[in-house]
């Protein structure tokens, strides 16, 4: 499944999302330059994770007739310098962090709370922040394209 949402940006760091037929902006605070008309990048990057984890959660609880009324999920992101990670793989560049807190509200017991927990790492966007990322530029000039990795330009396909 391909997924597009295609941006406009103009001379502010606000920026107009449009996602099959949903507008919202983007923006910077104004400490950072911008207008702080919409939340952050990494702000619409915490909200993608905290929105998926409380959909997988919620589907797992309607599959499965639990007594779940109500998830509240908050995502905190920082990054830190890969070397001074003592846990980490990595140790050139950044390591993001994102802490994912859950409260779920209704008649469950520890269990099943605690089985919803191991569930909530299954949702798809946390899968794929875990995963490999491969992310492909590609300048689009009038009738040709070039990518990122190419010195000469591609005819539009």
């Amino acid at each position: 499944m391909t997924t597009a949402v295609c941006v406009h940006t103009g001379k502010t760091f606000r920026t107009e999302v449009e996602a099959r037929t949903h507008r919202y902006v983007l923006d910077e605070p104004q400490s950072a330059g911008g207008n702080d008309e919409g939340p952050t990048p990494y702000e619409a990057l915490a909200s993608a994770l905290a929105s998926c984890t409380a959909m997988t959660l919620r589907f797992y609880a309607n599959r499965e007739h639990l007594p779940l009324d109500a998830i509240d999920v908050t995502v905190e992101h920082d990054r830190q310098h890969a070397k001074d990670c003592a846990d980490c793989v990595t140790h050139a560049g950044y390591i993001h962090r994102f802490t994912v807190s859950i409260r779920m509200t209704g008649d469950l017991t520890i269990e099943q709370k605690t089985h919803l927990l191991s569930i909530a790492a299954r949702c798809p966007v946390a899968k794929t922040l875990a995963s490999e990322i491969k992310i492909d530029e590609k300048l689009i000039d009038g009738a040709s394209t070039i990518a990122s990795d190419e010195t000469t330009p591609v005819p539009p396909s």
